[in-house]
């Protein structure tokens, strides 16, 4: 007869195997809820579907008013406009100086707003007014490294294109832009040369690389190789032609759509990727290759460029804030803190608006 102890050690090492055994499958089920995911947040298929039908309006929506055009072969008779795009996800701090900037210009403009769906801040009586034709369109949740910022502007791109013929230019801002000169001077810079997209496009930045395998090795591939990569600003003026361009475009989009590693998070500004790849590799001398929205990154922190307090804000600032490298003249800058506002309206009429 089998000693008791040694019975006991046998069924011991028979329970622990069964458990040892039982246990694998639940740890490969509960594994993903319990560990952190090695992806950033990933753009829900929901909001993916909705998007793609209504970029399809857009791109159908325009090339019937383009063949409309060219089959009566008269020129267009409303005067061309400027679509102002604010994406946003706090209040619009700055609107009573954009509004004195829009003063008596509302048949040149139009103004969307993609603000964050949980704050939805009401917009000023002015860009709100019939008049004015500013309006909030449906929108989507925006989220810092990830590419839901890119979704937020071919959004607004698309409802501007499907709402206006007459939008010829499509300027994307923030919450933190202001104007540097007059509507005047403005609308004056981007219709008195050939139409061309201002986005800044660059090829050397030092950190290139890293930023093309935030998605991981050769996931860009083989639609975007590591020598068509681009990075640039997020903030753009783009022509009707290449916003139909963006809003038309799938390809590149099922790369750019991919979440970035979690451990590239450094890495992982969609935003500033997307537009400047596409539009280099579709149409590089459509574009000028530089943005008209003047940034500060002497001192950034955690990829955010400086932020201007009320004490910097003086009509130097502003002079200084307009020079270029180009021939041309910067029309906006950010980043400013919501208290620069009562600075900047004392020197709106005097030296922000006066050209």
């Amino acid at each position: 007869m089998m000693p008791s102890s040694s019975c006991s050690s046998t069924s011991s090492a028979f329970l622990l195997s069964l458990f040892l055994l039982l246990s694998v499958p639940i740890l490969f089920l509960l594994a993903p809820r319990l560990l952190p995911p090695k992806t950033l947040p990933s753009i829900p298929s929901s909001d993916e579907t909705s998007d793609l039908a209504l970029f399809r309006r857009a791109i159908l929506a325009s090339n019937s008013s383009s063949a409309s055009a060219t089959s009566l072969r008269l020129p267009h008779r409303r005067p061309p406009k400027i679509a102002f795009l604010f994406l946003t996800n706090t209040p619009l701090h700055f609107a009573p100086l954009w509004e004195r900037f829009f003063h008596n210009q509302s048949h040149l403009f139009n103004v969307y707003v993609h603000a964050d769906p949980s704050l939805k801040p009401p917009l000023p009586p002015s860009f709100s007014s019939p008049s004015f034709a500013g309006r909030f369109i449906p929108s989507k949740p925006t989220q810092r490294a990830s590419p839901t910022l890119i979704s937020a502007a071919r959004r607004l791109l698309a409802f501007a294109l499907l709402d206006d013929p007459s939008n010829a230019y499509f300027a994307l801002v923030s919450q933190t832009c202001i104007p540097l000169h007059s509507f005047d001077f403005a609308y004056r810079s981007l219709f008195s040369r050939p139409r061309r997209s201002y986005i800044e496009i660059v090829a050397d930045d030092p950190g290139l690389y890293t930023r093309y395998i935030a998605r991981g090795d050769d996931v860009m591939l083989p639609e975007v190789p590591f020598d068509r990569f681009r990075v640039g600003s997020q903030f753009f003026a783009l022509t009707r032609k290449h916003a139909v361009m963006v809003v038309r475009d799938r390809r590149l989009w099922k790369k750019f759509r991919m979440p970035c590693l979690r451990k590239m998070r450094d890495s992982c500004y969609p935003e500033e990727h997307y537009f400047p790849t596409l539009l280099d590799m579709q149409d590089p001398n459509g574009c000028t290759g530089y943005t008209l929205t003047r940034v500060n990154w002497t001192d950034s922190v955690e990829g955010h460029p400086h932020m201007y307090k009320p004490e910097e804000v003086r009509p130097e600032l502003i002079l200084e804030l307009r020079k270029s490298n180009s021939s041309y003249s910067y029309l906006f800058a950010r980043k400013f803190a919501p208290e620069c506002l009562d600075p900047l309206m004392q020197i709106a009429d005097s030296v922000i608006l006066k050209d």
